[in-house]
C-alpha cells in the first residue's frame, strides 16, 4: 500500500471500476474508491491505535459504502455480486 491514498491510486481504481468513458460517480466506482480509502485507514491505525479522529471517519466511510451495497444490491443483483466479488469482500 502506498504511503497516502493518491490521486493516481484513484485513478486508477475508477478506470478499473467505471462502466463507460466518462463514469466517476455509478454505485460500483464509489464502493470501490471507498474500499481502497478503507484499506489505506485500516493500516494506518494499526499503526497509530489512538489516532481516534481518523478511527471515527473510518467507521464514517464503512456506513457509506454499506448504504451504497444495499442501494446497488436493491437495483441489480448481478452488479452487486460481482462487485463483491472482483472487491474481495465478504457478504
Amino acid at each position: 500500500m502506498p504511503a497516502s491514498f493518491s490521486k493516481e491510486k484513484k485513478t486508477s481504481v475508477i478506470e478499473e471500476y467505471r462502466n463507460h468513458d466518462k463514469d466517476s460517480g455509478s454505485p460500483e466506482v464509489q464502493v470501490a474508491v471507498l474500499t481502497e480509502r478503507i484499506r489505506y485507514l485500516t493500516t494506518h491505525l494499526s499503526k497509530h491505535k489512538k489516532d481516534h479522529a481518523t478511527r471515527r471517519g473510518l467507521l464514517m466511510l464503512v456506513g457509506r459504502r454499506a448504504k451504497l451495497l444495499r442501494y446497488l444490491k436493491s437495483k441489480s443483483h448481478k452488479r452487486y455480486v460481482d462487485l463483491i466479488q472482483s472487491l474481495g469482500l465478504r457478504k
